[in-house]
């Protein structure tokens, strides 16, 4: 087969297109600078010059393929330029799918995310669940809208489409905010942590296979959550700290960094902080739930992620070999 690919040099596209292309499969890829992305060409992707945010850019390398997987997002907490979350996620979205319609494409599959339910306040949600009210981030509103505004309307006009949503994603190359806490924790720099915060933690090697999975097994139309298990941010530094022998971080009150996030948001008006201590950074984190319930991927897709402890004593060890210890 034949697949179309955004996102090939993030951190879930790079894997799956390592993962197809071992698989046998041929990877077209569409890359702001081909000289700079050097791992996808020496895996035989295809790459060509373009951008989600210019459709026609999109519109040679997905012509004649058999399925495209739109995994490139913005996803960016506590910067203080956020108009890319709008341009990349939504109309970025709104490009590949409506490019898909037009050339009549098979099938496809979205990447979207269980932070378009925000704070689900201690819930393990499913797939019928449907957010409304404000949002922790402008990622989350932006994904979003890309998903309910986008996304559905579109399925529902017709397009073959497949939507998954990832939790919190972590493995060795993650630059995210789990990539944050991990490292100051393994430097002793995390001093508290909050009570409550709950994530559904996958390894992204997990998360990229349930991206093939979709494409091969998921049905039209439908949305699978592809998280992996519920846990609080004190089990998962606890997990980190059987592995390493770190002591974790103490867990202070949710409202301690709600009252922090408030603080932060008057001090970055005139202040530059940093993404993790910023009002929105802070807000993320401030006993907020992102979890969803994958029972309905492992039913239908054979999902199967890995255990935690499994997953992070290598993501750790990664990690403190790059701090030199």
């Amino acid at each position: 087969m034949k697949y179309f690919l955004t996102g090939g040099t993030g951190f879930i596209g790079g894997r799956l297109a390592r993962q197809l292309v071992q698989g046998g499969h041929q990877v077209v890829a569409v890359v702001r600078d081909p000289d700079k992305a050097p791992d996808l060409a020496e895996l035989g992707v295809t790459l060509f010059r373009g951008d989600v945010t210019d459709k026609e850019s999109l519109r040679r390398p997905m012509s004649g393929v058999d399925g495209v997987f739109h995994i490139a997002g913005w996803y960016k907490v506590g910067v203080r330029d956020k108009r890319p979350g709008q341009l990349i996620n939504v109309t970025g979205t709104r490009n590949v799918l409506e490019l898909m319609q037009e050339l009549g494409i098979a099938k496809g599959v979205y990447t979207s995310t269980l932070a378009i339910n925000s704070d689900t306040r201690g819930r393990l949600v499913d797939e019928s669940y449907r957010y409304h009210g404000p949002h922790v981030s402008e990622y989350d509103r932006t994904k979003w809208a890309a998903h309910y505004e986008v996304a559905e309307p579109m399925i529902s006009a017709g397009l073959p489409l497949v939507i998954v949503m990832p939790g919190a994603t972590y493995g060795p190359g993650d630059t995210s905010m789990v990539h944050t806490l991990l490292t100051q924790y393994l430097q002793r720099r995390l001093p508290v942590i909050p009570q409550q915060s709950a994530y559904c933690l996958a390894h992204v090697e997990d998360i990229a296979r349930a991206h093939w999975l979709a494409m091969e097994k998921g049905v039209p139309g439908e949305t699978y959550i592809i998280a992996g298990p519920r846990y609080t941010l004190v089990e998962i530094m606890k997990i980190a700290e059987e592995i390493t022998g770190i002591p974790a971080s103490p867990a202070l009150p949710p409202r301690i960094f709600k009252a922090m996030a408030v603080l932060a948001g008057l001090l970055e008006k005139v202040l530059p902080l940093p993404e993790s201590y910023t009002g929105e950074g802070l807000r993320t984190i401030a006993g907020v739930t992102y979890t969803g319930d994958n029972s309905k991927a492992r039913r239908e897709l054979g999902y199967k992620p890995r255990p935690l402890i499994e997953g992070l004593r290598e993501t750790i060890a990664y990690e403190m070999k790059l701090l030199g210890r």
